[in-house]
């Protein structure tokens, strides 16, 4: 299929013959009470490489996560992002080759979505010569605007945990280290669940105690992730999504649910359905493992895939072949 560009087509186009792989990790939104503005990168990690070669045409191959589904053409959302980041800066993307390797589940909360778009805009700025690349603030705003909002894409970028917020219709984000006590465990459910049907379960508005207890517990949870542990718990109780969000989500709700009058910190992880429990420490991290396993086997027909993972405090990089 031949390349087409948004718009009218840029007179320029990228230098040819150019070899690039772009890593981002996956992350987890929300953690509880910081809905739309926390977000922590995870060591789950989708890679793609880039050729560009001048032909016009682009090709995608997928392998892993979504590779019988995904379109192989310029439809593909990290080649649309590409084609639209070299255009935005005025050239043309000229035709590539766009492999991609992912790991991250699809449709589960733990930022796909924003890993592509992610993937797409550092590979499409990489392309383009140093005096048209943007910054860090830039591609922060240029991937925010693309996703809707920036609690996924700001730590798939920085790593750590991220806070953010939009500020005069600029999108901006300040990364903190996250406790080194803290290990994230992952439930991954077998279905999958979209983030505009989550968001479609939420209310207009919420009632004013409401949402002064999630600042609370959202200030508390920055305590928590950054010096004390053990208030992890505590710091996790959500007033404004969860409860809404739980019909769609029953097997998770339940499992959150459970893991937390067990006394472990356990959220939904972004829009659902992955469980995501904070553990303390090691041993408490494999005392939610088996819990979930547990509880699991205690529920006919569910079934859940569980990952113990590593906070990613490096973000996304971007790695220039010599061709």
């Amino acid at each position: 299929m031949e390349l087409t560009t948004p718009g009218s087509a840029p007179a320029v186009q990228v230098a040819p013959d150019q070899d690039i792989t772009v890593r981002v990790p996956a992350t987890s939104a929300n953690l509880g009470p910081g809905f739309d503005s926390l977000g922590m990168a995870v060591g789950l990690f989708d890679t793609v490489r880039i050729r560009t070669n001048g032909s016009g045409r682009v090709r995608v191959t997928v392998q892993g996560e979504g590779a019988a589904v995904l379109p192989t053409d310029e439809t593909h959302l990290i080649a649309r992002t590409v084609i639209e980041t070299v255009h935005n800066a005025g050239y043309a993307a000229g035709g590539f080759d766009l492999e991609c390797e992912n790991v991250i589940p699809h449709g589960r909360g733990l930022g796909s979505s924003a890993s592509a778009i992610v993937s797409g805009v550092l590979a499409g700025n990489a392309l383009l010569p140093a005096e048209a690349q943007l910054d860090a603030a830039g591609l922060l705003h240029a991937c925010s605007a693309l996703e809707g909002h920036p609690d996924n894409v700001a730590p798939a970028l920085s790593g750590g945990l991220a806070v953010s917020w939009e500020e005069e219709g600029r999108f901006r984000s300040v990364r903190t280290e996250v406790h080194p006590d803290i290990i994230p465990v992952v439930a991954i459910p077998a279905t999958e669940l979209s983030t505009e049907s989550a968001r479609g379960l939420l209310p207009a508005s919420v009632p004013h105690r409401d949402a002064a207890a999630n600042s609370g517990r959202a200030a508390l949870l920055m305590l928590a992730m950054t010096a004390d542990p053990s208030l992890l718990r505590e710091a996790t109780e959500d007033f404004l999504h969860q409860s809404y969000r739980a019909a769609a989500m029953q097997p998770s709700a339940a499992l959150v649910g459970a893991l937390r009058k067990a006394g472990f910190a356990a959220v939904v992880s972004g829009a659902g359905p992955t469980v995501l429990t904070l553990a303390a420490g090691a041993g408490q991290a494999a005392e939610a493992e088996a819990f979930i396993a547990g509880h699991a086997a205690a529920q006919t027909g569910q079934n859940w895939r569980v990952l113990r993972l590593r906070v990613d405090g490096d973000g996304a990089t971007v790695e220039l072949h010599q061709r």
